[in-house]
């Protein structure tokens, strides 16, 4: 019982860890999490101009897919909370991307 404490004391005291409650690396969902935060970042951002609604759409697209590959994959809260945060923003700058001109818009047709 005493080691359990002992072990949780130092796992808890790290600012890395936060919300990482397993202790154990998860590499593949780190980098899933991390995309999925720079595309929704790229996305909400640029579907603020009509005419980057091609980066805007298709940045919103592929980080909705990897934000939903993440959250199947996922192993902590930390990476669940990120995830979702991604996964908001990249449909947010999906939609208005689709709403500006699409994924085709003015290329296409």
């Amino acid at each position: 019982m005493r080691r359990q404490a002992t072990a949780l004391r130092r796992q808890s005291s790290s600012p890395a860890s936060l919300l990482a409650t397993d202790g154990k690396p998860h590499p593949l969902q780190d980098t899933l999490m991390a995309a999925t935060l720079v595309l929704g970042a790229v996305a909400f951002i640029t579907a603020m101009w009509h005419n980057l609604h091609l980066l805007s759409s298709w940045a919103g697209l592929v980080g909705i897919i990897t934000g939903a590959y993440g959250q199947f994959i996922s192993a902590t809260t930390r990476e669940r909370f990120l995830l979702i945060i991604g996964l908001g923003a990249s449909a947010v700058g999906f939609f208005l991307g689709m709403a500006h001109g699409g994924l085709f818009g003015g290329v296409l047709g």
